[in-house]
C-alpha cells in the first residue's frame, strides 16, 4: 500500500468517526467546512488547468449545498429558513456560472459566503453551550 493511499484511508476513517458521534449542529458545520475545502481544491484545479477536477469539486459543493437546503425546516424555520434557501439558490447559481467560465472570483465569493455561514453557525453553537 503506498503512502498516498494509506493517508486517504486514514482521513476517510477519521471523518467517519467524527460523523458517527457528531450532533446535527456539528454535522452542518462539517458540511460547510467541507464545502469551503472543496472550493479551494476547485480554485487550485483552475489555476493548474485541470478542468475535470474543477468540475468534480464544484459538483461536490453543489451536492453539499443541496443537502443543506434539504435539511431546512421551512415550517419551524420561518424567515430564516426562507432566507437560507434563497442564499443556497444563489450559491448554486454562482457555482454553475463559475464552473462554466472557470471564474476564480465567483468561487472566492461563494467561499466567502460559506465561511460566513460557518462562522455564524459556530457562534450559535458557542452561545448554546454557554447557556
Amino acid at each position: 500500500m503506498n503512502a498516498q493511499h494509506a493517508l486517504k484511508e486514514y482521513r476517510s476513517i477519521s471523518v467517519q468517526s467524527e460523523v458517527t458521534g457528531a450532533s446535527s449542529h456539528r454535522l452542518v458545520a462539517m458540511l460547510l467546512s467541507g464545502a469551503v475545502d472543496k472550493l479551494a481544491m476547485a480554485s487550485n484545479a483552475i489555476q493548474r488547468g485541470h478542468i475535470s477536477e474543477k468540475g468534480l469539486q464544484i459538483s461536490k459543493v453543489i451536492s453539499i449545498v443541496d443537502s443543506l437546503r434539504a435539511s431546512l425546516d421551512q415550517q419551524r424555520g420561518g424567515e430564516i429558513a426562507r432566507n437560507l434557501a434563497s442564499l443556497y439558490d444563489y450559491i448554486e447559481t454562482r457555482l454553475l456560472e463559475a464552473n462554466v467560465s472557470s471564474d476564480l472570483e465567483m468561487i472566492a465569493e461563494v467561499s466567502g459566503l460559506l465561511r460566513q455561514l460557518h462562522d455564524g453557525w459556530s457562534q450559535i453553537q458557542s452561545q448554546a453551550e454557554a447557556v
